[in-house]
């Protein structure tokens, strides 16, 4: 079985479900249990100093809270990323230089130690071999993330960057129209 953490799920045109829908996700963690993973592009309204704080002047632009998913949406989770060895406490790295961040400590206790901080209510999750399945029917494009990908300053455009920057076929389903039938 191959395993996807680190890698970015790409919601391919034929997935509409409002949740995913143009989706790229960011996968934290994948394993014969299932997994777990983030919505990079869709950043809420809400900024975030509302909802945490302090963590408000500590997060890369835009400083909104990111809706990260359909499930536990009352929840947060921050991605950080640590070039290096990252801060002691309050960072469980993930994958490569990206980790889990620990909101309940002060955001000026690690932010020294980071490049950047991105905040999600919620979280997208799949059980035992359900990620695979969905794959497998088409509603995902497994592609290789960049550093720039989780903290992207354009997360509306998003979906066609990464598709764009994809080999052969791939890079034309940058330009597949929101709505097919205005062609």
């Amino acid at each position: 079985m191959v395993f996807h953490t680190g890698q970015l799920l790409v919601a391919t045109p034929r997935l509409l479900d409002p949740n995913f829908r143009r989706g790229v996700l960011f996968v934290l963690d994948h394993d014969s249990d299932g997994a777990l993973a983030v919505v990079l592009n869709r950043p809420s309204e809400l900024p975030l100093e509302v909802v945490l704080p302090g963590w408000g002047q500590a997060v890369v632009e835009p400083p909104l809270l990111f809706s990260g998913g359909p499930v536990a949406q009352d929840s947060a989770l921050a991605v950080g990323l640590a070039v290096g060895a990252g801060p002691d406490l309050g960072f469980k790295r993930l994958s490569g230089d990206y980790g889990l961040v620990d909101l309940d400590l002060p955001a000026e206790s690690l932010l020294s130690d980071l490049q950047g901080v991105r905040v999600f209510s919620g979280y997208a999750g799949w059980g035992e071999g359900q990620l695979e399945a969905e794959i497998a029917e088409g509603s995902w494009y497994v592609v290789t993330a960049v550093p720039t990908d989780v903290l992207t300053s354009e997360p509306a455009g998003l979906w066609s960057t990464v598709l764009r920057r994809q080999h052969h076929e791939l890079a034309y389903v940058a330009n597949f129209p929101d709505d097919p039938s205005m062609n």
